[in-house]
């Protein structure tokens, strides 16, 4: 069930041919294939065990993902080796969030483990909370290993000055729900977009989004970067809210690694 249930997709009910295709079309429709899911109602994350049957870790799983981070233990896991470079920019919204599909050859390394970038999308307010409080926004950057194995790379968005690494993906986010589109001539870094100071928390967790598939290693940068007031409204013209709210951490331990 578990490898069903990843090949399903970040957030999606739509079951595509294979890990890579899913990752590539993003969530599924609201409109689309699979039940509906949203984050309100009758549709919201209260709802989502009992929308389908492969949705039941949503309400079974006990590793689910976001957590509000507190007392994190430090530890020597080591450092991020980041290495993403420049993409085209390919840009879509899901009617979950707004994605931007990356070009194969950007990684992170980090436990001996090596993992390709696939997408980055966003969330507002954050997911994950640190001390019980939520950032406006978060990022999170979705890697996948040679073994179908995903990592997710969580960065905590505050109000604050205009994140200029950014201003690509806001000047051509599309506020209703459409398929990829490639800007031509329009390239972007993720990296340029990430604080300089790379301290992470680590825990393992599951999709913030149906399945709610677990097994995926969760690694939340410390260190925020910021986003202008008009970026955050600029976001909530597509999506005023798209956050799952915290889940029980029960047993597992968050590990913090310094920078």
């Amino acid at each position: 069930m578990k490898r069903r249930e990843l090949l399903r997709h970040l957030g999606a009910g739509l079951l595509a041919c294979s890990v890579c295709s899913a990752l590539r079309i993003g969530s599924a429709r609201a409109s689309g294939g699979g039940v509906h899911w949203g984050y309100s109602g009758d549709a919201g994350p209260d709802h989502w065990g009992q929308l389908e049957s492969d949705y039941a870790t949503c309400a079974s799983g006990t590793q689910q993902s976001p957590v509000n981070i507190v007392g994190a233990v430090p530890t020597s896991i080591g450092e991020l080796e980041i290495d993403y470079r420049v993409t085209e920019l390919k840009i879509l919204n899901n009617g979950h969030t707004v994605q931007v599909n990356y070009d194969t050859g950007s990684t992170l390394a980090v436990r001996g483990s090596a993992y390709q970038v696939q997408q980055f999308h966003f969330h507002t307010p954050s997911e994950h909370t640190v001390d019980g409080k939520h950032s406006s926004m978060e990022l999170h950057i979705v890697h996948q290993d040679t073994g179908n194995n995903y990592a997710v790379l969580g960065v905590l968005m505050d109000e604050g000055a205009e994140n200029k690494a950014l201003r690509p993906v806001w000047s051509a986010m599309p506020f209703k729900e459409t398929g990829e589109k490639t800007i031509n001539g329009v390239w972007v870094n993720i990296a340029d977009a990430l604080p300089a100071a790379r301290g992470y928390y680590e825990y393992e967790g599951s999709l913030t989004t149906p399945p709610c598939s677990q097994s995926v290693r969760w690694m939340v940068l410390t260190a925020p970067i910021t986003v202008s007031t008009q970026q955050i409204a600029t976001f909530k013209r597509a999506f005023p809210m798209n956050a799952r709210p915290v889940q029980p951490l029960n047993s597992r331990t968050i590990f913090l690694q310094k920078a």
